[in-house]
């Protein structure tokens, strides 16, 4: 059941509804665990447990290269996440990859790469981004991931036509949570923040993107407790559709 957390703390202002609405794309659009299914047809009985692994590495790593050395180590995220991919290899499979050589070993990652830039989209993706554009809001995806991933993600799931921008935060280099990657929301829709709904499903997106200005929808696909840091975002709910909540 979604909830609206009225009376917001953050709130310095009466929110109306949004004339834009941005979605982060991996783990709220597009499926980052429907890895599993490939990857277990090469690791058998490994599947899951790796892509859990080269999720977390994946965002561990975004963390590490904004925060170190005022990014002189940033990546592009296709770098980092076949990074992320060769870590979780190596502890999840290591004797399998013992056992097989380093071109056999690269294969197995291109092959799981190759997934990742067609990831499955959620199931109620399509026409919840169809419902906004009905309303005539403008639609688009603020992501860590670099252009070429978001293009080819968003075109493998047939949604290019349902979206008005994808924003990168590549061209500034550095990964959400840090405040100047949100700020790309409000340069690409000539928008301020109050007047833009952000949705995410990862906790950490949602917090930060509340704390930015945004009005925010955590999707809880999982059921999981928020981020315990004083704060909460607008709008609480279970699947995509509940982006009505911000209306």
């Amino acid at each position: 059941m979604a909830t609206d957390l009225s009376n917001h703390p953050l709130d310095h202002a009466r929110r109306v509804a949004p004339k834009a609405v941005l979605f982060d794309a991996y783990g709220t659009l597009f499926d980052v665990y429907s890895i599993a299914q490939q990857a277990e047809t090469l690791l058998p009985g490994l599947g899951a447990r790796l892509a859990t692994v080269w999720r977390d590495k994946q965002i561990e790593y975004t963390r590490l290269v904004t925060t170190s050395n005022h990014g002189a180590h940033y990546r592009p995220f296709s770098e980092l996440t076949r990074a992320a991919l060769e870590f979780a290899i190596e502890l999840v499979a290591p004797e399998s990859m013992n056992s097989v050589t380093n071109g056999q070993k690269d294969q197995k990652i291109d092959v799981l790469m190759a997934s990742y830039w067609q990831l499955q989209a959620f199931a109620d993706s399509r026409a919840t981004l169809a419902a906004l554009k009905a309303r005539g809001v403008v639609t688009g995806i603020l992501s860590n991931g670099d252009l070429p991933m978001l293009r080819a993600a968003v075109e493998s799931a047939g949604l290019a036509d349902l979206l008005d921008h994808i924003i990168s935060v590549d061209p500034i280099r550095v990964y959400k949570t840090h405040p100047d990657a949100y700020a790309l929301g409000e340069q690409a829709t000539g928008l301020q923040a109050r007047d833009i709904g952000f949705v995410s499903c990862n906790s950490w997106d949602a917090l930060a993107a509340t704390w930015y200005g945004y009005t925010t929808l955590w999707v809880n696909r999982q059921n999981a407790p928020f981020e315990k840091l004083g704060t909460q975002p607008h709008h609480i709910g279970t699947q995509l559709s509940d982006v009505h909540f911000l209306f």
